[in-house]
């Protein structure tokens, strides 16, 4: 079930999907293990960690802070941090501007 905190829906999408999005808070990890998909996390690779979306799903990204937009790839399950939506591999997070400060508010909807 979603939430509605200060009027930007947080915690799924909605069923509508040419409306499909949801909002949140996103960091981003530079690990070199497997995934939950079972592929070798690479921090270069434009992916990142949903916890319900299924493995290979695209999704369009968008920075709140900058407007920067970009499309990753679901292949990990998180994050695991309460409030967060979306963990982004380092290469995600660089090409949304955030790496310095860790973590950003974003939108994001299937592509």
């Amino acid at each position: 079930m979603a939430a509605v905190a200060a009027g930007v829906m947080t915690g799924a999408f909605t069923t509508d999907a040419s409306a499909t999005i949801q909002c949140g808070r996103a960091s981003w990890y530079a690990l070199h293990s497997r995934t939950a998909s079972g592929e070798k996390m690479n921090p270069s690779a434009m992916t990142a960690a949903h916890r319900t979306l299924p493995f290979g799903t695209r999704v369009k990204v968008t920075n709140k802070k900058n407007g920067k937009s970009i499309v990753v790839r679901i292949n990990d399950r998180g994050p695991f941090v309460k409030g967060r939506v979306l963990d982004l591999s380092r290469a995600a997070a660089n090409q949304l501007g955030f790496i310095s400060s860790g973590h950003t508010s974003v939108c994001m909807a299937k592509a």
